[in-house]
């Protein structure tokens, strides 16, 4: 009798054993933490011509006052008393292929916006750090080879979408394209990695000046890229 009891008890423990969560289920059901941050309408940082002629003021005014606006507009609806409402964008592209349409779109036309404006500068600013030129000689082989690349990029992309370099997790650089306002943070992409640069081939940031010469606004696209701003970027994405 003595020696069933005994069983019995160590098929108890055996049993409570393996149900009992592990540490890694338990920390998995532990609440996501994070810095709760206030997602704001940045300022245009330069005036609305200060890009000609490679792009027209018109093209800029609607183009920062309606799209952009109205995709952060639509965005904060779609968040508003949401636990993403205050969430860093970094972790709402974690999961964005969990969350809706309205949430992936206007999210993504609101982040992709203020990098393509910050990325820009009048007459271009700067030029690629000894750091960046190492990794796009690496990566590339050559400053006009990635140029090569990230153009084809551009103007391959099939109706409305995104060009980047993105640094990889592993450290290496790479281009991709994005349709519609997706882009490399993105659960969703491709190429998935930090954004260093990007430039917008939806037809309302180029039509009004270029109508269907997509091509050349890509090309003239660098005698603005605001260098100075990769450059950080590129630190800030290292580290």
């Amino acid at each position: 009798m003595k020696r069933i009891i005994i069983s019995s008890c160590a098929l108890l423990l055996a049993f409570t054993a393996c149900n009992r969560p592990s540490s890694q289920q338990t920390k998995s059901a532990e609440p996501e933490q994070f810095t709760p941050v206030e997602h704001t309408f940045k300022a245009l940082p330069y005036a609305y011509d200060a890009l000609e002629p490679y792009i027209d003021a018109q093209t800029m005014e609607l183009h920062y006052s309606k799209h952009h606006r109205g995709y952060y507009n639509k965005f904060m609806d779609a968040v508003k008393g949401t636990e993403l409402e205050h969430k860093p964008m970094a972790l709402i592209f974690k999961t964005i292929s969990t969350q809706n349409w309205s949430v992936r779109n206007n999210s993504g036309g609101y982040y992709n916006h203020t990098l393509f404006w910050a990325n820009m500068a009048p007459n271009g600013a700067g030029m690629p750090s000894a750091d960046l030129i190492a990794a796009i000689d690496k990566s590339f082989g050559s400053l006009d080879n990635f140029k090569e690349a990230f153009a084809n990029k551009a103007k391959t992309q099939f109706g409305s979408g995104w060009a980047w370099l993105v640094l990889k997790n592993d450290g290496s650089l790479a281009v991709s394209s994005t349709q519609n306002q997706d882009n490399p943070l993105m659960d969703v992409a491709e190429v998935k990695g930090k954004p260093l640069l990007t430039l917008d081939v939806w037809e309302h940031a180029y039509y009004l000046k270029y109508q269907n010469k997509r091509a050349e606004y890509v090309d003239n696209f660098w005698n603005i890229v605001n260098w100075d701003e990769v450059n950080k970027r590129y630190e800030a994405a290292k580290n």
